[in-house]
C-alpha cells in the first residue's frame, strides 16, 4: 500500500529514541520530510544520522526542544515550517512520568506530569493547526499508553494524563474535522523500549526478583507471548498519519499483542 507520504512534512516529538524514533524512521522510509525533536542535541544528532542511514532518506532534520517550554515548542514548529513551508503531520509524544501511587506524589509532581504529558500535546496541536488549515488538512497522532484502555498498577500519573489525551483528541476530532484534520491516539502496550526496561527494573526491585524473571512473567501475560518491537508500533502509527487514512479520526487504539482485556 502506498501511504502517500512523499513530499509530506512530519514533525515527530521526543524522537531521539524509543517509539518516537521508530515512528520517525518509518515515516522517513515512506518518503516523508521528517523533523525530529528532543531535549538532548547529541542524541538527536545520532538519531538523525541513524534514521538517514536506515531509510536512505536524507530529508531528516532536528531541533532541540524541551516540550515543557512553551517558547521552545513555538521555535521548533517554526523551524520545521522553514524547511518546506508546511507541516502535514504531527506526532505528539513525551517521556512517561515517574511510577508511583497517591502517597508518592506532591503537587509539584502532578504539575510536572501535566506539563509533560498533556499540556505539551495541547501546545503542539495549537501551534500546527493553523498551518494545517492553510494546507487544507493534516494528520495528528498522540502517542499515549495502553492505560488509555485499562489502567496500569503503580502508574497513577500516567493513567491520569493519558486519559486526558484521549478526551482531548475526541473533542478535537469534532472541531477539526471540517478542516480535514484527523486526530487519533495510539497507546503502546509492552513494546521493548528503554522505558519498559526501566519499569520492569523498578518492579523487580520492589518484588525482590531478578529483572529477567519479571520480564518472563510479564511476557507470559501477553497472548502473543512476547514484547512488541518498536517498528511494529511504528507501522500502525504511520498508517494513522498517512494519506491512506482518510476516514479514521477521534479514535484510540492500542498496539499490545492482545494484552489489554478491556472491550472499549
Amino acid at each position: 500500500m502506498d501511504l502517500g507520504m512523499k513530499g509530506k512534512t512530519a514533525l515527530v516529538v521526543a524522537a531521539s529514541k524509543g517509539l518516537g524514533k521508530a515512528t520517525a524512521l518509518q515515516l522517513a522510509e515512506e518518503g516523508a520530510i521528517v523533523h525530529i525533536l528532543s531535549r538532548d542535541e547529541q542524541t538527536l544528532k545520532q538519531a538523525k544520522e541513524e534514521i538517514i542511514k536506515a531509510s536512505g532518506n536524507s530529508l531528516v532534520f532536528y531541533s532541540v526542544c524541551d516540550v515543557t517550554d512553551a517558547q521552545a515548542i513555538t521555535r521548533a514548529v517554526e523551524a520545521a515550517k522553514q524547511h518546506t513551508g508546511s507541516i502535514d503531520i504531527l506526532v505528539n509524544n513525551a517521556g512517561g512520568p515517574p511510577a508511583g501511587r497517591l502517597a508518592d506524589f506532591e503537587d509539584q509532581d502532578w504539575q510536572q506530569a501535566f506539563e509533560l504529558n498533556l499540556l505539551s500535546f495541547v501546545r503542539f496541536i495549537r501551534a500546527v493547526v493553523p498551518v494545517m488549515k492553510e494546507r487544507g488538512g493534516g494528520h495528528i497522532l498522540n502517542i499515549a499508553s495502553s492505560s488509555i484502555k485499562q489502567s496500569i498498577d503503580n502508574l497513577l500519573l500516567s493513567n491520569t494524563f493519558r486519559a486526558g489525551i484521549v478526551g482531548l483528541a475526541k473533542s478535537l476530532s469534532q472541531e477539526l474535522a471540517p478542516d480535514h484534520i484527523l486526530i487519533n491516539t495510539l497507546g503502546p502496550g509492552k513494546i521493548h523500549t528503554e522505558r519498559v526496561d526501566q519499569l520492569d527494573q523498578k518492579s523487580a526491585d520492589q518484588l525482590g526478583k531478578r529483572l529477567a524473571e519479571v520480564q518472563k512473567e510479564s511476557q507470559a501475560a501477553i497472548p502473543i507471548g512476547r514484547y512488541g518491537k518498536p517498528e511494529e508500533f511504528a507501522k500502525m502509527a504511520a498508517f494513522l498519519v498517512s494519506s491512506a487514512n482518510t476516514y479514521v479520526t477521534g479514535q484510540a487504539f492500542v498496539v499490545d499483542g492482545g494484552m489489554v482485556k478491556a472491550i472499549h
